[in-house]
């Protein structure tokens, strides 16, 4: 080769250096919600993508809604390989990797959104958070969820109603609390459950209220019942990034990250509770039957929990039984 064209190759190589150390780095977001259809969750990952893109430290986040990347119950498993770098997951749904995670949908142990917060500020809180850190993943937003319950022809408000018929659970804390009731479980994520009331292989669900709104459930139901000042359905849905992704990040992009992800958890904090109002407005309008349940009634269903859900919990999960009391001391 003539020293010229040698020089000028050394030129292109080095200049493709510069190229690679200065180019962006691009993380993939996946979710089961549906995007662009007004999803808080779906929301929260977009503020952050949108914040970090306008911090401009070369780093894009590219977000994969509507499980169109990953299946639902899949997106643990992929942080972990490195299919995808960050997800905003119901944390029950990797129960399997860490079964402690299921205490974060069990029944009747968040009661408010009030009760939530003080709930994220606790010993709780602070164990479950040093798992999610020991299994390789990093908290980015915290989140949690209110939920309901609805029947394709009936009303659910207590234990009896529930005797005998096929529901759609959320989790396995939740599933042993319908089943110590008298029904049939059907396991399916929320991303299918339309279908599945649709064609009557469930004839009852329980759900996020956000879920409720946004995968159109009121088209296939008769009667919710909302949770009001009685909830016995909440469910942790933070936003979380494999510490494999964090580890490729500078410091400058670190810190755009954080920021933004606060800003999306200080969104969802705000809207938490409209989604509840919106919920019922929602089924309202769709001429939905909405009703609430009484403080006795939904002692009968934490009692039901006690015998079944937490029992087994605290008898099977390493911990577990801490885990329940550390939650239930926080008033």
């Amino acid at each position: 080769m003539k020293p010229v064209l040698k020089k000028l190759a050394a030129l292109a190589v080095l200049a493709g250096m510069a190229v690679s150390a200065h180019a962006d780095i691009v993380l993939k977001a996946s979710h089961q919600f549906p995007g662009g259809k007004g999803d808080v969750r779906d929301e929260m990952v977009q503020i952050i993508a949108r914040e970090v893109e306008a911090a401009n430290v070369g780093l894009t986040i590219k977000v994969f809604p509507g499980s169109s990347l990953v299946k639902p119950k899949e997106q643990w498993k992929a942080m972990l390989s490195g299919q995808i770098d960050m997800t905003s997951l119901p944390l029950d749904y990797a129960s399997g990797f860490h079964p402690e995670f299921g205490a974060t949908l069990m029944p009747g142990l968040v009661k408010s959104h009030a009760h939530a917060r003080k709930i994220n500020a606790s010993p709780f809180m602070d164990d479950i958070r040093s798992i999610i850190n020991k299994g390789g993943v990093d908290v980015l937003a915290d989140a949690w969820l209110a939920g309901a319950f609805a029947g394709k022809d009936t009303c659910i408000l207590e234990p009896k109603d529930v005797n005998g018929l096929k529901i759609r659970s959320a989790g396995a804390t939740f599933a042993e609390m319908w089943a110590g009731a008298g029904a049939s479980i059907v396991s399916i994520p929320s991303s299918e459950v339309y279908s599945a009331l649709q064609q009557g292989v469930a004839q009852g669900t329980d759900t996020s209220a956000g879920s409720f709104v946004s995968f159109r459930l009121y088209e296939q139901l008769k009667c919710l019942t909302a949770p009001g000042d009685q909830g016995l359905w909440f469910m942790y849905e933070p936003v979380l990034i494999s510490q494999r992704a964090m580890a490729k990040l500078n410091d400058a992009q670190k810190a755009a990250l954080k920021a933004a992800s606060k800003k999306a958890e200080d969104y969802f904090a705000a809207e938490s509770k409209k989604l509840d109002d919106k919920m019922v407005d929602a089924y309202t309008k769709a001429g939905v039957k909405v009703v609430y349940m009484t403080e006795a009634q939904a002692d009968m269903w934490r009692d039901v929990a006690g015998k079944t859900s937490y029992k087994t919990f605290s008898e099977k999960v390493p911990g577990g039984k801490a885990l329940i009391d550390k939650a239930l001391a926080v008033k």
